[in-house]
């Protein structure tokens, strides 16, 4: 059998293949519950014989959606649209993640097919953003606000309780959104954080926030799987690098961080992306080859002959995809054509095999 559609073995889960629903916003929510829309869209995937799905940037709290229309976990009642959600996942023999988390100096947006911009606190739908530091991240925007040590502390209390609802709602992978620029990302990197106390400077100060969410939250787990979403460089030069990506991914796999979701870039304005197929590739081969992190690998990659290709040459342990799904929903169905494999249909699909 290919390797995209053998097993992938975790502590506590198995997932069925090598293929997962990348984390995609859709700015549907309404005051951050979720609606039929994610019901549905989620559940596509799901029916499409993925592995495990992933759901868009969850909110710890309302400051940190991105958008006034993001998914948020910061009050109960959040939790029954999304336990709606996870039992249908799970009755497709799918595992369901959720990735919580905070955007930082990059919140209170607009809808990205409206204009992308940021709402400036006076106006509606927009509120006061913070970071690590009061560095925006369009010259334009409005100065987000240093976290004080007490806020960190009740930010870090914010993503414990989202975990405990996350847990209660159903969700089997509880990803933390490093990546992108987002507000843990804003601490690692040294283009944005400029702070002077225990949590900016050296590289040991920059992660102290994610190490202490880890921390926190992992009490909270029983069979639940740690994930973390990074982005591998900064792609601009004084940035995050790949060096302490790698030393960060050792540091969380001794914590109980069990699978690291490699992305890039998103940090600051001004940088210089090398795009093309399979370009963010080589950051997890790196990652997986000096760590022994379960490592997943994500951007531009288009077809099961290419998701095969990397599983092959060992340089992930698994695919995920974001716009191709939204292209192609039943992609996991239509690679195992391309790759020649018979695999298993959900029996209401299974005359689309002749």
């Amino acid at each position: 059998m290919r390797k995209l559609f053998t097993p992938l073995i975790l502590k506590n889960h198995t997932l069925k293949n090598r293929v997962v629903v990348s984390p995609m916003c859709q700015y549907s929510a309404e005051n951050g519950y979720a609606t039929d829309w994610h019901l549905v869209h989620l559940g596509q995937y799901a029916i499409g014989q993925v592995a495990a799905i992933i759901q868009e940037a969850t909110a710890v709290v309302p400051e940190g959606r991105i958008t006034y229309a993001d998914l948020g976990i910061w009050d109960d009642t959040h939790i029954e649209k999304l336990k709606q959600i996870t039992a249908f996942i799970k009755q497709q023999n799918c595992v369901p993640g959720i990735q919580l988390a905070h955007a930082g100096r990059k919140a209170s947006c607009e809808k990205p097919w409206i204009n992308r911009n940021q709402i400036a606190p006076s106006q509606i739908n927009g509120w006061q953003t913070v970071s690590s530091s009061d560095i925006p991240f369009n010259v334009e925007d409005v100065k987000p606000k240093a976290l004080s040590k007490k806020q960190i502390i009740n930010t870090i209390e914010a993503f414990k309780q989202a975990t405990r609802r996350a847990i209660e709602a159903g969700y089997e992978i509880i990803e933390l959104h490093g990546a992108h620029g987002y507000l843990i990302h804003q601490f690692f990197s040294p283009l944005i954080n400029n702070r002077t106390d225990e949590y900016g400077g050296s590289f040991e100060n920059r992660i102290r926030f994610v190490t202490e969410l880890v921390t926190a939250i992992k009490p909270l787990l029983t069979t639940q799987s740690l994930w973390i979403r990074i982005s591998a460089t900064d792609w601009a030069e004084g940035g995050w690098n790949v060096e302490e990506s790698v030393k960060l991914a050792k540091i969380l796999q001794e914590m109980g961080v069990e699978v690291i979701d490699v992305s890039s870039g998103g940090a600051v304005r001004h940088q210089k992306i090398t795009s093309g197929p399979n370009y963010q590739v080589p950051f997890a081969e790196i990652i997986k080859k000096q760590s022994s992190l379960i490592t997943g690998t994500v951007g531009l990659i288009k077809t099961g002959i290419q998701a095969e290709d990397i599983l092959e040459k060992e340089k992930a342990d698994f695919i995920l995809l974001g716009r191709e799904f939204l292209r192609d929903p039943h992609f996991v169905m239509n690679a195992a054509v391309e790759l020649n494999e018979d695999i298993a249909w959900v029996p209401q699909y299974e005359r689309g095999k002749e």
